[in-house]
């Protein structure tokens, strides 16, 4: 890694390095929702988004909003 770079990040606060990424990646988990199996969106600062019914339904709905959605273990 550049040096530079790397050296920037570790000068980051808790609440920068969290903010990294919100506007642009979403974490997609399974989760349960009503006893069924769902799949929740969240920003990349955590803040819940959607719960929908399907993983493909969730990765999509990043897309349609422009985000890259991850999976989250």
């Amino acid at each position: 890694m550049n040096t530079v770079i790397e050296l920037n990040l570790r000068r980051l606060s808790p609440a920068d390095f969290a903010a990294l990424g919100v506007d642009d990646l979403a974490y997609v988990r399974a989760t349960e929702a009503d006893g069924e199996a769902a799949f929740a969106v969240h920003a990349a600062d955590g803040t819940p988004l959607a719960v929908v019914a399907s993983r493909d339904v969730a990765f999509a709905l990043c897309r349609q909003n422009d985000l890259e959605p991850l999976s989250e273990h």
